[in-house]
């Protein structure tokens, strides 16, 4: 009779490397109340006009800008607008808005939530950073509405427990703590590790939303790093070519697949003037400007260039201080699926589950209900339905 073996013990779940916002909440934000979704490496929201697909990414990018330092009016130019529908102000004439992430990485889960006035005038009232064990790393609170602050209290575990101090009501107090804390105690330390855990991975975002009437026309040959509205897209492509053929030659594939007619390539001309112009390459037929490509074909072609390049050649502010290989570069792509037909969005899906999966890249967008039939299945795909 053989003795049975004990299983082996479950390999221990280690921290990310690598900081990721992997929760999003809207506690009181909008069309949102009491809203918390999980954010998995291609998340995708859908649900018809009106269910708050937007506003999910609106209040993600108002942290991230938040999380570089910029200021509330800054983060949110309608603040009024972020008010829950319905909201009544209080007796003093006061509404806001709630909202706040979770970041995963070497600190454990550190939780961020922050609340906002938005009238009758613009500013922090409350914001908490919470560490994964629970305690509660920073606090911040409106003492006296006559002054531009708020009183600060973060964890020192010292001979004080807690060190106080006033901090802009305008800006992240978060974001202000690698300027503050010395680092001195063990507990100063938890604090900074936790607070740049959450800078970095908010500050590590790429908001795109392709202009295709502004993609049509050559454009000059400058730093080749793709804007927001993707206009310079024939630069980056003339940038890749030359720099990186590998993704060049990837990207030229997926133009293959969601293109009308053939494409062999994607070539780039150098114009007399001294600009550029994108060209697919038609193999026995003469080449064709990527300028005169449909709509779809030109957001598709441009979504895929984001996909496949990375912080090097996005117009981005991301941690400098930070390798790229320790970040995560989340994209936020506002109507992924405007003007794509299902084959496109189905190829965009497959190409952001293939490239997310390896954790350098997150892609969190917004679809309609067409889009997210198209996408639902995709091994690697998350639809959040907010749908009631």
């Amino acid at each position: 009779m053989h003795a049975t073996r004990p299983a082996p013990a479950a390999a221990p779940t280690l921290p990310p490397t690598r900081p990721t916002v992997t929760e999003l909440r809207l506690s009181a934000f909008k069309a949102h109340r009491g809203a918390a979704f999980r954010l998995a490496p291609v998340t995708l929201f859908a649900g018809a006009s009106g269910t708050g697909k937007s506003s999910a990414l609106q209040a993600y990018e108002a942290l991230a800008l938040l999380g570089a330092g910029a200021t509330l009016d800054s983060a949110f130019p309608d603040p009024a607008g972020c008010v829950p529908v319905r909201a009544e102000a209080d007796a003093e004439g006061r509404r806001g808005f709630r909202i706040g992430c979770t970041v995963d990485g070497p600190a454990g889960p550190v939780r961020l939530d922050l609340a906002v006035q938005a009238e009758p005038d613009l500013r922090v009232v409350g914001e908490r950073l919470t560490g994964g064990d629970g305690r509660t790393l920073l606090t911040t609170a409106l003492r006296d509405p006559g002054r531009g602050t708020v009183q600060a209290e973060w964890h020192t575990a010292g001979s004080v427990p807690v060190t106080r101090a006033p901090l802009p009501g305008d800006r992240l107090g978060t974001a202000l703590l690698p300027l503050r804390v010395a680092g001195k105690t063990e507990g100063q330390r938890h604090v900074l590790a936790a607070a740049e855990q959450v800078v970095v991975a908010l500050r590590s975002v790429f908001p795109c939303d392709p202009q295709p009437q502004r993609m049509r026309a050559p454009v000059a040959a400058g730093d080749g790093r793709l804007r927001r509205g993707c206009d310079n897209l024939a630069e980056v492509l003339h940038r890749t070519r030359t720099g990186c053929p590998r993704r060049h030659a990837r990207l030229a594939a997926v133009a293959r697949a969601g293109c009308a007619g053939p494409v062999k390539d994607l070539d780039v001309e150098e114009l007399a003037d001294g600009t550029v112009r994108a060209v697919l390459g038609r193999g026995t037929e003469a080449g064709m400007p990527v300028g005169a490509l449909g709509e779809g074909e030109l957001r598709y072609l441009a979504l895929a260039l984001v996909l496949l390049t990375g912080p090097g050649v996005l117009a981005m502010d991301p941690a400098a201080e930070v390798p790229h290989a320790m970040q995560t570069l989340t994209v936020l792509a506002d109507g992924l699926d405007r003007g794509l037909d299902r084959r496109q969005i189905r190829e965009l899906a497959g190409l952001a589950a293939q490239i997310c999966a390896d954790g350098h890249i997150r892609l969190v967008g917004t679809v309609g209900e067409a889009g997210a039939r198209a996408a639902r299945g995709r091994a690697g795909v998350t639809v959040v339905d907010l749908n009631p």
